[in-house]
Order: C-alpha cells, then structure tokens, then sequence
C-alpha cells in the first residue's frame, strides 16, 4: 500500500500508471519506468533490469552519467540478480559496507546508496533500480513507491506480451488469408482461362453447323443445337465474370474525387431502354466521395441493374437511389419494389455464384454482388441488404467520408 503526502507524487504515479496502459512495446515500458523512477524517489539514477535465464541485462537507464546500458551480468554477482532471487527490496545506504555489492563494477560510477526491487515477486521477470551520488538512506516511502511502479510494471510487460501476442496471430491469419485469396485467384484465372478455348470451340462449331446444316436437321436436332448454343453462352458469360472476379483483387486503386449524381445518371442513360422504360426511377441528390470511379462504376452497374431486374415482372417497377451521411461514414442505398428475398438467406447474396431466385425465373451467374462486396470492401466500406419476398428489396454500401 502506498503511503504519501505529496499530491504531487501520487498525481506522477497516476500519470504513470496512464502512460503505461497506453504502452504497446518493451521500449516504451522501459523509457517510461526508467523516467518516473528517478522522479518518484529524487534519486541521481535509475536502471531497467530484464532477466535473460542466468543473466540480469541492463536494458535501459536514466542517470546523471552512465551506469551499466547493455550489459549482462550473472545473477548471482550483481545486486539486481539478488532482489529476483530473493523476491525483495534491497535497500543499501553504502554500497561499499555490504557484501552483495560487486564494489569493482561500482567504482567508476557515482553511485554511493541504492534502492534495488523486483519486478514481480512470484517469478520475478527484472528490477528496478534507484542510485544516489550522496549517501542516502532510501525511505520506507521510497522503497513503496518504487515497488510499487515495479508491480505496475509487471502488470504492464503482460499486457504488452498479450498485445504483441494478439498481433502476430491477427499478421500470421492475414497472411494466411492473403496466401489463400492468391491461390484462389490463381486458380480462378488458370480454370477460366483454359475453359475458354474448348468453349470458342463448341461455339464457333455450332455456328458453322446452324449456317450450313440448321435446315436439314429435325426437329429435335434443331432444339438440341439451341440448347447447346444457349449453354454455352451461359457458360462464356460465367467464365467471364469469374475472370473478372479474379482480376479484381489485383488492380490497385485509383482514387478520385467521384459525382455519384452525374455518375448514376449516365450509367442509366447508357442502359438499353428496353430495360428502363417501364421504371419509374429516381436519383436523389447524393453525396460525393474518393473512390476508385471505374470499380465504383461497376458496383452502380451491378446494383441498378439488379434492381431493374429483379423488379421486371412488376406492374410498375419503382427504383429509388440515394444517399444519406451518418457520423463518418456515406450510405448509399438502392431500392426496389421487385422480387425481394427471404431475409433468412441474405448471407448468401453476396457469395460467389450465390442465387436465390432461379435462372429461369431471373438469369444470372451469381457474381455480380460478389463483386461489389470485394469492391466495397477494398475501399474500406460496408455492404448489405434488407428485403421481402415480392416486396421488393434494398442494397446498401458505405464508403469513409
């Protein structure tokens, strides 16, 4: 228990004991206890010591002139070695009457008195140590407060071991996942790519066999050819999202400052007009942002046109697009009254070849919101959706302000 008078002792503690919640290395511990050591006790000196095995290394120190700063000293020969060993304060007022003190190692310092105390005093992990140039008979006072940033201290190199510990986990899965999206990406582009050739060739076959030879096949052969094409169309579309997907992850953003308005307005003014005339579509006014305007694009693309189309076999198909700013954060949102979703299977819309609705019922490869969850999400925003099934649906997507 500490015991003072001075507020103006107990407010440096406390300070301390606020610096050093905030520590995050063993540097920063040390440069902070070597400072508030010599301040809390007045001393001329003061020294970190860690235990390495058999050793007592003098880590850091802050005195009037050099002490000991990267030396190692066997346990047994050196007072910190004793305080560990001993799991107590060792208070000497000369240090030249007292036989624990290797006296040949002091001779060329000031120090004539010493307070040495643990770091922790079950397992003891290092010391603290206070030096005087004047005899000095450190004080029960004394002795409690530098035990008492000792303890601090303790608590404080756990934490930052558990911290640091924390931090490569969080570097090593990083990395692991990076290795894997790579391997993924890899893999992706190789299958795609070496897809692509045979299916140019079941395409470009079956053209040649609809020219010369479409009159003289029957009527099953006719429907057989259609099925073949139409298959194949689907999967040159899928092969080419999957490029696309793949790509993704490698190109580096560009970022501009971004008119959502304008934007949003020209992306629907270049959509067939088979597609858009029968929507009602409003573009409220929306914020600006820095973003990466040709990934930026390709997410509107994919969100109104998902809207357009999941909203196709309404009466009066209604598409509202806006944005609203929230904190530091800008939400942009893009409503329909379409299709909708059951709200149980919403983790699955943003998945790779993900569907919910049939290709029949909606045609599609399942990539598209994939993307623009990956694209989000490089620019460090959110996204989700909420909907009904037949009462249409919402997509949202965040990005910094």
């Amino acid at each position: 228990m500490i015991q003072t008078s001075d507020s103006s002792t107990l407010k440096l503690l406390v300070i301390t004991v606020q610096e050093l919640s905030l520590a995050r290395n063993l540097e920063t511990v040390m440069k902070i206890v070597r400072t508030a050591a010599r301040q809390l006790t007045g001393a001329d000196g003061a020294t970190f010591i860690l235990r390495e095995g058999d050793l007592c290394f003098y880590a850091d120190e802050d005195a009037i002139s050099p002490l000991w700063k990267g030396s190692r000293f066997p346990m047994s020969r050196c007072i910190s070695g004793w305080a560990m060993l001993n799991k107590t304060a060792a208070v000497i007022e000369d240090i030249y009457k007292d036989d624990r003190i290797p006296h040949d190692a002091y001779r060329p310092t000031f120090v004539k008195s010493l307070a040495m105390v643990p770091i922790r005093t079950i397992a003891p992990i290092g010391a603290i140590g206070n030096y005087w140039a004047t005899p000095h008979r450190p004080t029960a006072e004394e002795v409690s407060l530098l035990q008492s940033l000792a303890d601090i201290t303790a608590v404080t190199i756990e934490n930052v071991n558990v911290y640091a510990e924390l931090e490569q986990r969080v570097a090593d899965r990083t990395a692991q996942l990076e290795a894997a999206n790579k391997e993924l990406e890899a893999f992706s582009y190789s299958v795609s790519h070496d897809l692509r050739a045979p299916l140019r060739s079941i395409l470009g076959y079956s053209d040649i066999l609809r020219e010369d030879n479409f009159d003289q096949l029957n009527e099953s052969g006719k429907q057989i050819l259609n099925t073949v094409q139409q298959n194949a169309r689907k999967m040159n579309t899928l092969i080419e999202d999957l490029l696309q997907f793949s790509k993704l992850g490698k190109k580096p953003l560009e970022k501009s400052q971004v008119n959502n308005q304008k934007l949003v307005r020209h992306i629907i003014e270049e959509m067939d007009p088979a597609l858009t005339a029968k929507a009602s579509i409003s573009v409220s006014e929306m914020y600006p942002i820095e973003a990466d305007i040709s990934l930026l694009k390709q997410v509107w693309i994919n969100l109104i046109g998902n809207a357009i189309k999941y909203s196709s076999k309404k009466e009066h198909p209604v598409i509202e697009i806006g944005s609203y700013k929230s904190g530091n954060e800008i939400t942009f949102v893009v409503k329909d009254n379409g299709a909708g979703f059951d709200t149980r299977y919403a983790d699955k819309l943003f998945g790779a070849f993900q569907r919910l609705h049939k290709y029949a019922e909606f045609p599609g490869t399942g990539v598209g919101l994939a993307l623009v969850q990956r694209i989000i999400n490089r620019h460090g925003g959110r996204v989700w959706a909420e909907g009904k099934v037949n009462e249409g649906a919402a997509f949202y997507f965040t990005l910094p302000a």
